[in-house]
């Protein structure tokens, strides 16, 4: 069995119950952006690979902890040790670990980084729906204004001049996104309309 076949036979099929936040799409997204942001860095691809597969698996424990369990999941995983060194696999687990968006230290390696601004990919569209999408699994009998309030609130603490979310690598798609959605975010009309076709699609 190859590396790619390991991880798409029993790693991403465990995204398939997580949220629309958090499910197997955005997992291939994050892959495919690490493997881009690796080969302009010049890290190594497979390990780059590998830190996004596993980078929120630990969601199927907790969110606030979510990172943690991820690296933990990764460096117990003994599969892993046919393809890779103990140390490789340690600077993987330290790069999942790193990659949460309201971590208050930089990434320890170009690993860390990269993940971390694979993770963001910030199109306006998708952050919003993303955000609307947790706001109901948290309050699924809430209605629209409930919704859309938590939503707000997450994405002023998160997005907003100010906030929590740092961009490590500053790839031009990121800061050109992030600058979108705070036009969007500083536009309470425009950005209650976008929720509103969200909730009522």
């Amino acid at each position: 069995m190859t590396l790619k076949e390991y991880i798409e036979g029993m790693i991403l099929p465990q995204y398939d119950g997580f949220d629309g936040g958090h499910n197997r799409d955005h997992t291939e997204s994050v892959i495919r952006e690490s493997m881009i942001l690796a080969r302009e860095h010049g890290a190594d691809e497979r390990m780059a690979y590998v830190i996004a597969a596993y980078h929120d698996l630990g969601l199927k424990y907790d969110r606030e902890r979510h990172h943690i369990h991820s690296g933990e999941i990764l460096m117990t995983d003994s599969n892993l040790r046919e393809w890779f060194t103990e140390e490789q696999l340690m600077t993987m687990r330290d790069a999942v670990v790193d990659h949460r968006a309201s971590g208050k230290n930089p990434p320890r390696t170009i690993y860390g980084a990269i993940v971390a601004e694979a993770d963001r990919q910030i199109d306006p569209q998708s952050i919003i729906e993303r955000t609307m999408a947790f706001s109901r699994k948290m309050f699924p009998d809430g209605d629209f204004e409930t919704l859309y309030q938590r939503s707000k609130s997450h994405l002023l603490e998160k997005y907003a001049e100010g906030g929590y979310m740092r961009l490590w690598l500053n790839s031009e798609r990121n800061v050109k996104g992030l600058e979108a959605l705070r036009d969007i975010i500083r536009d309470e009309t425009r950005l209650r309309k976008i929720c509103e076709l969200i909730y009522y699609k």
